[in-house]
């Protein structure tokens, strides 16, 4: 497959920050970013999510309806981006869509997870054929589910004689590791901005710590960090994925039972908490003599959590991927652009090494425009 295509990519995370989108043009191994767009989360509509994430009472119609509200609210994201970019939906050949995780538990009795967001609504309003429903196959043959976006890592970034960590910062902080001669390793490292935007919305009123300013006017409290460290999640073995419902304010409450300190010292230690937690991790793969980690998402733009991994990490070239020329706030939805192109031509679009699968698969569910 050689010929250039134009795919649609939509991405929602963890923070439920807003709508991202992404026009890409596709070939073998070339993506090129034509457009992008960002259309902001209702706050209602955000709040309403967080109740079914944080496993408040819940019911089918409640369910229902903010599956409703998620498909208009896609396609509203993808007009918009279409508006603006000057394209047409029949030059489109398909958008894919992540959809909104509620729940993930890719462990135990019963793995699952959960995205929701009308699919027929968005192609029936675009005109554009979507793919959807990217986990539950993997899950289905023993995987995770998560992460998805190092397969399109691994084609994107060159890998030479040394290790490259592609590190993304969203609600959850996930790392991609390709490792010379092709190997790749990838997994949730657990909280990214989770727990510090939700500790500076309770405590500041806003929805989350510009450039990690807040933080910077506390001080690390050691004994917290070393509970909040201690957590099972943290030792667990790849193939590993978390979400909100493990890292959430209810589990950073009860860690913090027995520590009385300051909020602005608590944001403190959430933000070490979200570099150590990667650190620890990351120079593990140091292999080779100039190993880089290549930062995207949210957290990027956080100077304070840049400068400590930057420190935790001497050796390593520590750098956005827009150093790359690829901008890191779109990976992840140029990411489900890509995955919708694989999925287009049936082409594998996961790493069982990386997910734990038992095998290849081409992922997602088509739900055409007609």
């Amino acid at each position: 497959m050689t010929e250039r295509e134009l795919y649609i990519g939509i991405m929602s995370g963890t923070s439920m920050d807003g709508v991202d989108t992404a026009l890409v043009a596709l070939t073998d191994h070339q993506i090129e970013l034509l457009a992008h767009d960002f259309l902001p989360m209702p706050a209602d509509l955000k709040q309403r999510l967080l109740a079914v994430c944080l496993g408040q009472e819940t019911n089918v119609q409640e369910i229902g309806t903010l599956d409703h509200l998620l498909g208009h609210l896609y396609a509203d994201a993808v007009l918009n981006l279409l508006k603006h970019s000057g394209h047409h939906a029949s030059q489109i050949r398909a958008i894919g869509n992540h959809g909104q995780t509620v729940f993930h538990q890719p462990n135990g009795a019963t793995p699952f997870t959960v995205q929701i967001g009308d699919h027929n609504i968005l192609a029936a309003r675009t005109g554009i054929t979507t793919v959807a429903d990217f986990r539950r196959k993997d899950i289905a043959l023993g995987g995770q589910g998560a992460p998805l976006v190092p397969a399109f890592h691994r084609t994107i970034f060159d890998v030479r004689d040394s290790s490259v960590v592609v590190l993304n910062i969203g609600g959850i902080a996930n790392v991609s590791v390709l490792k010379p001669g092709g190997d790749v390793v990838g997994y949730d490292t657990g909280p990214g901005n989770v727990l510090m935007d939700g500790w500076c919305q309770r405590h500041t009123g806003q929805a989350y710590d510009r450039n990690g300013d807040w933080a910077r006017s506390g001080e690390l409290d050691a004994a917290l960090l070393t509970t909040l460290l201690s957590d099972d999640y943290f030792a667990k073995p790849a193939p590993k994925s978390t979400g909100r419902e493990w890292f959430n304010l209810p589990w950073l409450d009860n860690k913090l039972a027995d520590h009385h300190i300051a909020a602005s010292h608590v944001q403190r230690t959430l933000c070490e908490l979200t570099a150590r937690s990667i650190a620890n991790d990351v120079q593990r793969f140091a292999e080779g003599p100039a190993p880089e980690l290549l930062v995207c998402g949210g957290g990027a733009q956080n100077a304070l959590l840049m400068t400590r991994l930057h420190a935790l990490l001497p050796g390593w070239q520590v750098a956005p991927t827009t150093a790359k020329g690829v901008d890191g706030d779109y990976m992840e939805a140029m990411a489900f652009a890509w995955l919708a192109q694989r999925r287009m031509h049936n082409l594998p679009s996961n790493l069982p090494r990386v997910t734990g699968a038992t095998r290849l698969a081409s992922l997602g569910v088509i739900y055409p425009a007609d």
